[in-house]
């Protein structure tokens, strides 16, 4: 077993060292206002299976830079896939889509949904698993110092301490896996042609509802053939052109 770790670790350290090596090269060259190269080490550092926050981040700010809408939009969605608390990313995503043509106004939602979908939001899926296992292990050492305490008061304070860690425990528990459930079962994608009509049926027959421009945030409601039916922020629905949209999974 020491053996094959040892070997993973001869495979893996040479790729992590390059990819390090290209991540800092890449910064270089944003840091000197050389966008498309930084954009091209970025995206090559992804292309080797680095996937991060921070990498997804830069990488939006790169094409943000040199206007690129729908690129931009679509990498900072991705950041905030991997950390949705982070205020910065949020910022610039919001920046990113003023630059988006469409106006999309999203249907408000009941107080308390909103409140529920805010919550859940804090923190991704692994952030909510890390929280319950946490909870899991406070509740453990409590429960043991509760069993062999003798005093009565710190029985009482342990024990309801316990109670509490378990609590929050098993909610961040369950808001994972709602988090998870959510993720896959609502797939989002970013319009990345310039100017896509948004259709009544699947096939160049249908009637054109709507046009949508680069940069927008669709989510996918169902797939045929070569054609996508979306659902927009504002509840619109229509069928366009898969090849016009790139997938935020």
């Amino acid at each position: 077993m020491k053996r094959i770790l040892f070997l993973l670790l001869l495979i893996c350290a040479p790729m992590v060292a390059q990819n390090n090596a290209l991540f800092q090269k890449a910064n270089n060259a944003y840091n000197t206002g050389n966008y498309p190269e930084a954009i091209s080490l970025y995206t090559e550092v992804l292309e080797n299976g680095e996937e991060s926050a921070e990498l997804y981040f830069n990488l939006g700010n790169a094409h943000y830079k040199l206007n690129h809408i729908a690129e931009s939009v679509y990498n900072y969605e991705k950041a905030l896939l991997l950390d949705p608390a982070d205020k910065t990313i949020q910022n610039n995503l919001e920046f990113a889509n003023n630059m988006v043509i469409d106006d999309i106004k999203e249907v408000p939602k009941s107080g308390l949904s909103n409140f529920i979908t805010s919550t859940i939001s804090i923190f991704s899926f692994n952030g909510w698993a890390w929280i319950a296992i946490l909870g899991a292990a406070i509740f453990a050492v409590l429960f043991l110092l509760y069993y062999f305490s003798v005093a009565s008061k710190w029985k009482r304070l342990f024990f309801t301490v316990a109670i509490t860690a378990v609590i929050i425990s098993f909610i961040s528990l369950i808001f994972a896996f709602h988090l998870k459930n959510v993720t896959l079962n609502n797939e989002f994608a970013i319009v990345f042609a310039e100017e896509v009509p948004v259709r009544s049926e699947p096939n160049l027959r249908g009637n054109e509802l709507f046009l949508l421009h680069e940069g927008t945030k669709v989510q996918i409601l169902n797939t045929f053939q070569d054609w996508i039916q979306l659902e927009l922020a504002n509840g619109s629905t229509g069928w366009t052109d898969k090849s016009s949209l790139k997938f935020l999974r």
